[in-house]
């Protein structure tokens, strides 16, 4: 029996924003399934989404943190200014054309 892992909708570099809370953010990584502990997931994950579906680690724009977001509360970004992290160039080299650049090619 194999097992099927979700196709990621969005990818690493790419802008997007949460959907309720309005924030824009890059994608630094990307988990196929939800990969947290259960007592974060009980105690963040207050609307429940989907653990066998992807999760998003984004980086926040303006702020020094990072989140942990569930697909289904994100959507690509219109805006593609810069993303303004302390952490961003530990990650991208660059931005082209909307989209970061990763600093090491996940294999």
């Amino acid at each position: 029996m194999s097992i099927k892992i979700p196709q990621a909708q969005f990818q690493i570099g790419q802008i997007v924003e949460h959907l309720k809370f309005g924030y824009r953010g890059v994608v630094f990584e990307v988990d196929p399934v939800y990969s947290l502990s259960e007592v974060w997931y009980t105690s963040t994950a207050k609307s429940r989404p989907p653990k066998n579906q992807p999760w998003y680690h984004v980086l926040v724009d303006g702020y020094d943190h990072s989140t942990y977001v569930a697909e289904r509360h994100l959507t690509a970004s219109d805006d593609t200014d810069s993303i303004n992290h302390p952490d961003l160039y530990v990650y991208f080299s660059d931005q082209v054309e909307g989209r970061y650049s990763p600093l090491h090619r996940m294999m």
